[in-house]
C-alpha cells in the first residue's frame, strides 16, 4: 500500500447538502428553515435554554446544575487516618505512592493528611503534605518518624 492508494472508508465521507440551490434541488426557497420567524432569520440562533423570554429552568434552579460556589483557591487533602497504617511493616516508610500501592489512595500526585483515629502499635516513617496534632503524637509515641513533604497552592489539582 502506498500513500497514493489511502482513502475512506465507504460511506464514511457525504457530500455538503446545498441548500438554497433551486426547487429542483430539493433544499431550494426556504432551505429547510421554514417559513418567517427568528430561527429562519440568519444569525437566528437561540441558546438551547432560552424559553421565549421567560426565566429559565436553569437560572431558578441553581442547586440543580451542581455548580454553586466553588472557590477556586481551595486545596483539596485527601484524609488518612492513622488506623490504616496498620497495613504496614515495622520500620516501613509510608508515602503517598506506598499509600496508593495498598490501595489506601487513588492517586500520588494528591495531597495527603493524616488524622488521628485510632492507634498505631509500630514505629513507621510517615511521610505526607500535613498532619494533625493527634496524628503526629501517635506516630512519634510509637517510635516513628514524620516527614513533612513541602506542597505549593497551585501545584496540584484541586479537582
Amino acid at each position: 500500500m502506498k500513500l497514493h492508494d489511502l482513502k475512506p472508508a465507504e460511506g464514511a465521507k457525504k457530500n455538503r447538502k446545498r441548500v438554497g440551490r433551486g426547487i429542483a434541488a430539493g433544499q431550494g426557497k426556504t432551505a429547510g428553515r421554514g417559513t418567517k420567524g427568528q430561527k429562519a432569520r440568519s444569525g437566528g440562533s437561540l441558546p438551547p435554554y432560552f424559553e421565549g423570554g421567560q426565566l429559565p429552568l436553569v437560572r431558578k434552579l441553581p442547586f440543580a446544575r451542581g455548580v454553586g460556589f466553588r472557590d477556586p483557591w481551595r486545596v483539596r487533602f485527601v484524609p488518612v487516618n492513622v488506623d490504616r497504617l496498620d497495613m504496614f511493616e515495622e520500620g516501613d516508610v509510608v508515602s503517598p505512592a506506598s499509600l496508593v500501592e495498598k490501595g489506601i489512595i487513588k492517586r500520588a500526585d494528591d495531597l495527603v493528611v493524616i488524622l488521628g483515629r485510632g492507634e498505631l502499635d509500630r514505629s513507621l516513617i510517615v511521610r505526607a503534605h500535613r498532619f494533625s496534632a493527634s496524628a503526629r503524637a501517635k506516630i512519634e509515641s510509637a517510635g516513628g518518624e514524620i516527614d513533612e513533604l513541602p506542597w505549593q497552592r497551585g501545584g496540584y489539582r484541586t479537582r
